[in-house]
């Protein structure tokens, strides 16, 4: 019974699985960005052949280096459980790194030593990306015994970046007497001292590590790198209160994150944007432009304007579909000169806005026309400013179509200003969460114009969805010449 509790330890279930089936395809898309998944072999200090992936961009930017990611797995887990964090961290230009810890998945060894063993591995791998040109900073994510690895050793090497500490225990040999009562094994408990004491003697002999070493409430007052815990709440198997003893003795600027859920289940959502957002914060990621943003600035000819690093492409191709159709349906409407119908769909972007900027100037005046013959006006009910304005609210369907987008302000003109006079002031460069534009309600003061004010909307209402989409489309395409990256503090 004593050496299956040993072997509990050392040599819990193994992964065995094949690389090609359970990790991320040798070349994948993910956010409308390429990526690609390079394989590799590394050794440890004691022979031992680590079986490594790297995730990164393809092909990658040319004179800016990335920060990196090392996702370290659990007691028996393997590089297969890195699949998400590639999924939340690669679309932030944020390069995934992943192994399988000696006498884990398929690498070499013989057994686990929860930790221990483990920040020798990790050390062979960050010595590795050191000498990698390309990789700027390097960041840990640990999830139970790769949070207890990551603790060990950002201890050891105080350049790390940042760590994500998930599920990690205080002392095994605590939880050891923990998990006695948790699988209700009925002895004495003098008796668990003096099994853990035979286990302790065992596994030195083994696995050649002391389990009294295995204690991350000594090395937390010292560790200084900022760090983020996270913990279930309803894990049995490593109790909560190992991650609060670990957070109150940490001395390093720290977050704590709980959660539902136990020690093995899926981690929300809520938790994942926790650790983006901290990566972000810590490692501090370049925005580079993609191949497939340059692919669309050059099909679109969009010139001095740019394609962001975060534009959803469906939404921009939206965007200008929508522009050259209500370019068409404005201008065949207008009571100007009629354009041919195809000259919308042959000028560039630039000169569609230009044309779309023609058409609204007209029908404006057109409008104010109408509106000093005596025509009904516009009444807005706004609730923050106390003027009459009534507005629908965008569907859920519509507020799922916007992304973020980069707004461009300058000098506090409008962006169509600031698209015609590209040379007026410096450009600030904010974020934004676009919205679909208000759906105006129109009242009627004098019920004997209905039938003229119902033959007048649709023209208006063209218009101003013209007006809209042209806005957004800017709204979505900064101009180069003046676009600054600013880094989250």
């Amino acid at each position: 019974m004593i050496d299956q509790f040993v072997n509990f330890v050392i040599r819990p279930p193994r992964a065995d699985y094949n690389p090609d089936d359970f990790l991320w395809k040798a070349e994948f898309t993910l956010a409308g960005r390429k990526y690609e998944r390079k394989d590799l072999e590394l050794k440890n200090g004691r022979g031992h052949i680590l079986k490594c992936s790297h995730y990164v961009p393809s092909p990658f930017p040319e004179n800016t280096p990335l920060p990196c990611v090392i996702y370290c797995h659990g007691n028996s887990g393997c590089r297969v459980d890195a699949n998400e964090a590639v999924a939340i961290l690669v679309p932030s230009n944020i390069t995934v790194f992943t192994l399988d810890f000696s006498g884990s998945g398929i690498s070499g060894g013989e057994f686990v030593s929860l930790g221990w063993h483990e920040k020798d591995d990790l050390k062979a791998v960050v010595s590795f990306l050191r000498t990698n040109q390309q990789i700027s900073c390097i960041g840990l994510w640990g999830r139970s015994m790769g949070a207890v690895t990551s603790l060990l050793y950002g201890a050891e090497d105080p350049s790390i970046a940042g760590i994500v500490l998930d599920s990690a225990f205080s002392n095994l040999t605590d939880l050891m007497i923990e998990l006695v009562d948790v699988y209700r094994i009925r002895l004495p408990k003098f008796t668990v001292k003096m099994a853990i004491q035979y286990m302790r003697r065992s596994i030195q002999k083994k696995a050649k590590f002391d389990i009294m070493d295995l204690n991350c409430a000594q090395v937390a007052p010292r560790t200084f790198i900022p760090a983020l815990f996270g913990h279930a709440t309803e894990d049995m198997f490593i109790q909560p209160h190992h991650c609060d003893h670990i957070f109150n003795l940490y001395s390093g600027d720290k977050n704590i994150i709980k959660f539902e859920g136990d020690h093995n289940s899926p981690r929300p959502q809520l938790y994942y944007d926790s650790v983006c957002i901290f990566f972000y914060n810590v490692l501090h990621p370049p925005e580079t432009s993609s191949t497939c943003s340059r692919k669309m600035e050059k099909c679109h000819d969009l010139g001095e304007l740019k394609v962001g690093p975060g534009m959803n492409q469906h939404l921009f191709c939206d965007i200008v579909g929508n522009l050259r159709a209500m370019s068409i349906d404005a201008a065949s409407t207008s009571s100007g000169p009629h354009c041919a119908l195809n000259v919308f769909t042959t000028k560039s972007l630039r000169e569609l806005l230009a044309e779309t900027d023609a058409i609204l100037d007209q029908n404006n005046s057109l409008a104010e026309n109408e509106g000093n013959d005596g025509n009904d006006q516009l009444h807005y009910q706004d609730s923050t400013n106390g003027k009459n304005e009534e507005c629908s609210l965008p569907s859920s369907s519509d507020r799922e179509s916007w992304g973020s987008t980069s707004l461009v302000v300058t000098d506090g003109k409008s962006s169509s200003e600031s698209t015609g006079n590209s040379n007026n002031g410096n450009q600030i460069t904010l974020k934004a969460l676009t919205t679909p534009l208000r759906r105006i309600k129109y009242r009627r003061k004098d019920p004997l114009k209905e039938n003229k004010q119902v033959t007048s909307i649709p023209k208006k209402r063209r218009t101003e969805k013209l007006g809209s989409i042209g806005q957004r489309l800017r709204c979505c395409i900064p101009r180069r010449t003046k676009h600054k990256r600013h880094l989250s503090s």
